[in-house]
């Protein structure tokens, strides 16, 4: 039985639930006036996430000394929270070059609330913990929970399991942690306020947690030494574009021809980081692989 006097109270203490003075007269405006007040209120949110650097940046130092010692990420959330770590896990791979199991995202519902909203699902605290099960979910793993209140039970349920196998947590939210019922390792507040439409928290809450999401998971992989500088070297060429991408990169950094470019990259079984060490260095690919190993799978170390 739903104790509705309790969830109201919940709900009134959360600012992303409150009425926005700003915007109570959208339904009276122009589409150009709507979207002028949406801009408005999506411009605060990028000060919102600057105030918060500091446990992001520790997100992303655990993130990344996870997958050094060769554990797991999971993200874990429900609706849009949910959707969003979906995203970011997904996107690593072509990104990052990372293996798809190394980075999960799960959402409460499963795969059919990625296209259909299946609400009801956050409230299921023991999936969360089936969820995690059903993963193996082990010590050596980090799990981050996205919630845009603070009350989820489905996010809330999974970060305390994660918690009491000795897994490191961080918990994303978008208001203030007043009343959060567990201690996670990192705790990321993003209080964006209230809405453009009352409680939508598709809306700033979501753009927080993209903004966050992405800093954690960028700053992770340039840790690691997924990058050269700005470029994304450690990229395997699984579609045209990122085949392009991959020949382009090496032209213009070792002022090669393309057919140069493509040998190495046929060579390297696809791996522009590893070309990039076979050409430089003049050796093999397995000789590359060691020296990359060598340098902690940064080509800026390798001597």
């Amino acid at each position: 039985m739903v104790d509705f006097d309790d969830l109201i109270s919940q709900l009134r203490k959360l600012d992303t639930e409150q009425v926005n003075p700003e915007t109570l007269d959208i339904d009276r405006l122009s589409a150009l006036e709507i979207a002028r007040k949406a801009n408005r209120e999506d411009m605060k949110v990028a000060g919102v996430v600057g105030q918060a650097l500091e446990p992001i940046a520790q997100a992303a130092e655990i993130f990344a000394e996870t997958l050094r010692r060769h554990g797991r990420v999971f993200y874990i959330g429900a609706g849009t929270s949910g959707r969003l770590g979906v995203l970011d896990a997904a996107e690593c791979p072509p990104t990052f070059g990372t293996e798809p199991e190394q980075i999960t995202g799960i959402i409460a519902g499963g795969y059919e609330a990625l296209v259909l909203s299946i609400e009801g699902m956050e409230d299921n605290c023991q999936a969360a913990v089936d969820d995690l099960k059903q993963h193996g979910l082990n010590k050596s793993d980090f799990v981050i929970g996205i919630c845009a209140s603070r009350r989820t039970p489905y996010t809330l349920a999974g970060l305390e399991y994660a918690t009491s196998i000795g897994c490191k947590t961080t918990f994303i939210i978008c208001n203030r942690a007043e009343g959060v019922p567990l201690k996670p390792d990192v705790l990321i507040e993003l209080p964006v306020g209230p809405e453009l439409v009352t409680g939508s928290t598709r809306l700033k809450s979501g753009t927080a947690q993209k903004m966050t999401l992405n800093m954690i998971s960028t700053t992770a992989m340039i840790l690691l030494g997924k990058t050269y500088g700005n470029l994304m070297i450690d990229l395997q060429d699984r579609s045209e574009k990122l085949a392009a991408r991959s020949r382009k990169m090496l032209m213009d950094l070792f002022d090669i021809t393309l057919d140069r470019a493509s040998e190495l990259l046929k060579k390297s079984g696809g791996s522009v980081k590893t070309a990039m060490v076979m050409h430089r260095f003049q050796c093999t690919r397995d000789d590359a692989i060691e020296k990359l190993r060598q340098a902690g799978g940064f080509f800026s170390k390798i001597e």
